[in-house]
């Protein structure tokens, strides 16, 4: 068994804190949103935000919960993230592959078109002049069309593509496979841990999305969550909740617990997701990397 040297040790240790303190900065305001969320109204106002509470309280949920804004934002989130995902994947898959194929005519301009959208975008007002030329505007498909594809997954899914080796596709042709099969029965079963983290890449991107609703969709109740994220924590507007549906007595909580407990159900259901696609993540972060 090797022995590692002082100086080795003194490194990971090093590291070792570095990586705690960056955990900490990171988990630590959102252990203290979590917490508030769930903090009663006078404690709250007596104690402001503290890490433990000592007495909970789910009236922001409640609050948030008692009008159907927050569920409808939630399904719109959800569909967007999942279709534009799916669009997405296809996309860029289907652009990819052929540019990998060494036979495909004129792949070598297509790359340098590709390239040039990374370093030159057409802009905020062209884009939105296109996006209204088309009629998608108060549309989802105005969020799901124009980022249909990214440029850099594509050359990163291109070059896992190049890395496979030309044996494969010819044993397959000579099974009598088309190019079509080939892509479905070999390239996409090994192309999974890449597949699955720019998913993960897309998906977040998706429900994190706000700026191109505010921008191309007017009707609230086609608002995904974060936008109503943002007029609550930015612009303390919304209304979410419908306090005469909660009793005469009802009292609404402070402007904060709703906040919170807003940013905590915008932000719970995508971390949930990550877990089911991390075996897969540092793999498919490293493969295509290699060869451009």
């Amino acid at each position: 068994m090797a022995r590692t040297s002082a100086g080795s040790r003194l490194f990971d240790t090093v590291n070792a804190g570095i990586l705690i303190i960056v955990a900490l900065v990171a988990i630590i305001p959102f252990l203290f949103v979590l917490s508030g969320s769930f903090t009663a109204s006078e404690e709250l106002l007596n104690r402001g935000v503290v890490l433990i509470p000592t007495k909970f309280s789910l009236d922001g949920y409640r609050y948030i919960f008692s009008a159907d804004t927050i569920l409808r934002s939630l399904g719109v989130t959800v569909f967007i993230t999942v279709a534009g995902t799916l669009i997405n994947l296809i996309f860029t898959t289907l652009t990819a592959y052929p540019l990998a194929r060494k036979e495909f005519w004129g792949r070598g301009p297509v790359m340098l078109l590709i390239l040039f959208t990374m370093l030159f975008s057409g802009g905020m007002i062209p884009t939105f002049l296109v996006v209204k030329s088309l009629g998608l505007l108060n549309s989802f498909w105005s969020l799901l069309i124009p980022n249909a594809i990214s440029a850099f997954n594509l050359i990163v899914l291109r070059s896992f593509f190049l890395q496979l080796p030309d044996g494969l596709e010819e044993s397959a042709k000579i099974d009598g496979c088309n190019d079509f099969q080939i892509l479905l029965r070999i390239a996409l079963p090994l192309s999974l841990p890449a597949l699955a983290t720019f998913a993960l890449f897309y998906a977040v991107g998706h429900w994190n999305t706000f700026f191109n609703a505010i921008l191309y969709i007017n009707d609230n109740t086609k608002w995904p969550i974060q936008v109503w994220l943002r007029q609550i924590v930015i612009l303390s507007q919304g209304g979410v909740g419908d306090s005469q549906n909660m009793g005469a007595d009802y009292v609404v909580p402070p402007g904060e617990v709703i906040k919170m407990a807003v940013i905590v159900v915008s932000t719970v259901p995508i971390l949930l997701v990550y877990p089911f696609l991390q075996k897969h993540f540092a793999k498919g972060v490293l493969l295509g990397s290699v060869k451009g």
